[in-house]
């Protein structure tokens, strides 16, 4: 069963395109919640940290740049957090057979044993988060959140951001 959904411009009820980014940023923020009531001071871990080893534990063998690209965070957060990790002994930096210019990452003993830890706390923010929501309404937001992401990650024919191109400040405040 099919059901048509009306466009819906913001308005009073659901507030402008402002209101909406501020109450996604609130979101993002309470998101971090958990992560940072129960992992970052026991385990000594940033967030960018947390994120990496969750995604190595997943993904092992990826390089940095793919992490940068998974997670949308900058090439050189990337970088500040792989370092972090390799010094703490969580992950193994090592040049890939294949191709000697990629790095691959893979978790450590102790990486395995911070996984398996906390990827549980991950599971149970996301059920959490769906709760409430129904199926339907779970793959709508997938389905709305994949749109942004790929409207955030737009490029121009010569491969320049759109987003930063098209919000760029004007000069002298103008």
């Amino acid at each position: 069963m099919t059901q048509d959904i009306p466009e819906i411009e913001p308005d009073e009820a659901t507030g402008t395109h402002a209101d909406i980014l501020h109450r996604l940023l609130k979101l993002s923020n309470k998101l971090l919640a958990p992560f940072s009531m129960h992992l970052e001071q026991q385990y000594k871990i940033s967030v960018n940290e947390f994120r990496l080893l969750m995604l190595i534990g997943r993904y092992p063998g990826c390089a940095s740049h793919e992490l940068a690209d998974m997670t949308g965070v900058s090439a050189m957060s990337v970088s500040r957090a792989v370092f972090a990790l390799e010094r703490n002994d969580r992950i193994r930096v090592e040049r890939d057979p294949q191709n000697k210019r990629r790095k691959r990452l893979t978790l450590t003993e102790e990486g395995e044993r911070l996984f398996r830890i906390m990827e549980p706390q991950s599971g149970q923010v996301a059920d959490y988060l769906m709760s409430n929501l129904l199926p339907h309404e779970v793959a709508m937001f997938d389905h709305i959140l994949k749109i942004l992401i790929d409207t955030l990650e737009a490029t121009d024919e010569d491969g320049n951001s759109l987003f930063l191109e098209r919000t760029r400040p004007q000069e002298n405040g103008e």
